[in-house]
């Protein structure tokens, strides 16, 4: 279980981390921006949607 609340953590900082260097690098060079926009918001997605997921399995579950 720790390894999966690492693994949604990981994915939402690092995500919303990449989100915020996507809206930075578009004033630059928008296709970056856009691609990193893109990463960014998809792996923070991913780690909410594992939260879900989380919550649905039985605690005693390692």
């Amino acid at each position: 279980m720790g390894r999966l609340h690492a693994l949604i953590w990981v994915l939402i900082y690092a995500g919303l981390l990449t989100l915020v260097l996507g809206i930075a690098t578009a004033r630059t060079d928008a296709a970056w921006g856009w691609g990193l926009q893109v990463a960014g918001t998809v792996a923070a997605l991913f780690g909410v949607a594992l939260i879900a997921v989380r919550a649905r399995m039985p605690a005693d579950v390692p």
